[in-house]
């Protein structure tokens, strides 16, 4: 067989590694690894009347030596973009596309998509990606495109799985710098506002907030009020022997009455670049309270470097069970983990909800408090 992989959306740890060990496990009973560079835009970029040289530009073979090495580093190598080849804004179109747009766009270039994978004769794809990516892989298996998922999101909601890779690196990350930072917020007696990754869920800013013993959390699905919330503060440091406090902020978050914060144009999946949330909220309680504000941004620096090693073991493990689902034939599934066990699920699931924390039963509204009454029966991760 010649199964095809790729990754998209924004990168995490655990991704090298998933690559890797896809490769290890179906190279030796002969069948042909070919990895596709920059996600979904190597199938869109990919010119059929150049095609040695888009083959060259898009693609790259994937054996044992190309790949040895690179699970001790984080990212992909195989690089990403955030590609979406069914809405494409007439200013993306590669140059040999365009005498095939219609109207102002968004232009849909999945029959080109078909056209090149059935060029370059792949048998499997295997997609490593989040709800976007994964739905461009849904739409090529209605396609009739023999295809496998993996899920990969720092932020974990990744409808139906309870696990994706990228997640407890992400965490992990963010409680080793929210710790690391307690020692200038202290020193200076001030309070420290932690911006983290998360568009429409706050589970990174919720459970960093809990592992780490954060004064206050701020999630996504909550909008808050920052004069309530400059109390809570400031009420945190008079009672901390040191004199500061911190609250973790999910850069989806809003104001009570307010919207979410984004710049800049949006990406082929409608996504407008979220962040400010924390710098804002910062000024806000600087002219609330009169207390300096630490300020910080985490964003990239909790995705960057290498895996840890919970990462590290469902990222290989994913990637063995959809190697295996490929290798027999099987398609349309993604692989996943529910209730502390590996199985697969109907690729379609990742379309059918909205993965959120449960904030009845886990954050205190009023307080903006992780709340955890009770921990038996809940999955590992709480979500």
């Amino acid at each position: 067989m010649r199964i095809a992989i790729l990754t998209g959306g924004g990168d995490v740890p655990g991704l090298n590694p998933c690559i890797k060990a896809v490769v290890d496990r179906v190279i030796h009973d002969g069948h042909e690894v070919i990895g596709l560079r920059r996600g979904w835009a190597g199938l869109l970029e990919f010119d059929l009347d150049r095609a040695d040289r888009s083959r060259e530009q898009c693609t790259i073979p994937l054996d044992l030596n190309a790949v040895r090495t690179i699970d001790r580093t984080g990212g992909t190598f195989l690089h990403t973009s955030r590609t979406n080849p069914q809405r494409v804004p007439t200013k993306d179109v590669p140059h040999f596309l365009s005498d095939d747009t219609v109207g102002d766009g968004p232009h849909d270039f999945t029959e080109h998509v078909l056209r090149v994978i059935d060029h370059l004769e792949f048998d499997a794809l295997i997609a490593i990606g989040g709800d976007d990516t994964l739905s461009y892989a849904l739409r090529l298996h209605e396609e009739g495109m023999p295809v496998v998922a993996i899920p990969k999101t720092m932020d974990n909601d990744v409808h139906g799985t309870d696990y994706c890779i990228g997640f407890s690196t992400a965490v992990t990350r963010s409680v080793g710098f929210i710790h690391d930072l307690r020692t200038s917020t202290g020193s200076h007696e001030r309070i420290a506002v932690v911006e983290l990754f998360g568009r429409y869920s706050g589970e990174t800013s919720l459970i960093a907030a809990y592992l780490a013993s954060v004064d206050r959390a701020i999630i996504s699905e909550v909008p808050f009020d920052p004069e309530r919330l400059a109390a809570l503060l400031m009420e945190d440091k008079r009672r901390n022997p040191s004199n500061y406090s911190m609250v973790t902020i999910s850069e989806g978050a809003t104001y009570q009455g307010g919207q979410v914060q984004v710049s800049g144009e949006a990406d082929q999946y409608g996504h407008r670049k979220l962040g400010g949330i924390g710098e804002t909220t910062s000024q806000l309680i600087k002219e609330l309270t009169g207390q300096d504000i630490i300020s910080q941004q985490l964003g990239y620096l909790m995705r960057s470097g290498r895996p840890d090693s919970l990462d590290l073991m469902a990222a290989t493990n994913f990637a063995v069970m959809a190697a295996d689902l490929a290798v027999r034939g099987v398609q349309g599934r993604m692989v996943a983990l529910r209730e502390g066990t590996y199985t697969d699920v109907p690729i379609s699931l990742t379309g059918e909800g909205e993965k959120r924390v449960d904030v009845d039963a886990l954050y205190d509204c009023d307080t903006y408090r992780p709340k955890l009454q009770e921990v038996a029966g809940k999955p590992m991760f709480l979500y």
